[in-house]
């Protein structure tokens, strides 16, 4: 989707109208609310495929595998290798993508946007499908990919204990208006949110 009005900055330039890969390589990565892998490559391809941003061989050198090829494959093997470990998928490396199981995809799909090296990770209702020990697993694995990676991470989510439990700044939206924004306290209590949630009386 493309905005209609207004800028979208980042880092005080505007990211309005670029491409997904130059958004990426201004430092921004992803999640969907669908989950989106390569589902017939191997969970390891998965995560190698969102390294190769970053590496410094050219065309010729990757297709001939000389030069550059081999040693930067070498370390981005080992990388991606690294990152599936801390989300537990080392194990199913090999394994196509499209056959784990729906949680160990969503936990794919974080760590293949990890490994671009993003500054801000955008989650896209990551907890959409999951079930009440998923989502709170989830929930501890985002605090501690912030405070791990130290990045920022922007989250869109409805359900409201994650974003509770998660969030040091919440904005709240009501027909793509935002109607308040604040500390989790501040919204709990704010009187918009509760009419436009809650169903308060007028």
């Amino acid at each position: 989707y493309r905005p209609t009005t207004g800028e979208i900055l980042f880092k005080d330039k505007s990211i309005v109208g670029l491409a997904p890969y130059e958004i990426t390589a201004r430092g921004i990565a992803r999640t969907f609310q669908n989950i989106r892998l390569f589902g017939e490559l191997s969970v390891l391809d998965n995560v190698k495929i969102a390294y190769h941003c970053h590496m410094n061989y050219g065309l010729v050198e990757a297709v001939l595998r000389v030069g550059r090829y081999r040693s930067e494959e070498e370390k981005l093997t080992e990388e991606a290798l690294r990152l599936l470990k801390i989300f537990h998928l080392e194990g199913v490396a090999q394994e196509k993508a499209k056959n784990l199981p729906y949680g160990a995809q969503r936990r794919l799909e974080i760590a293949r946007a990890l490994a671009a090296q993003p500054a801000l990770l955008l989650l896209d209702e990551p907890a959409a499908g999951m079930n009440p020990q998923e989502t709170k697993e989830l929930m501890e694995m985002i605090r501690w990919v912030k405070k791990e990676f130290g990045i920022t991470i922007l989250l869109i989510e409805h359900d409201m204990s994650l974003v509770m439990g998660i969030c040091e700044r919440i904005y709240v939206l009501e027909y793509g208006a935002i109607i308040a924004n604040g500390s989790p306290e501040e919204i709990r209590k704010n009187p918009e949110v509760i009419r436009a949630y809650l169903g308060a009386e007028e």
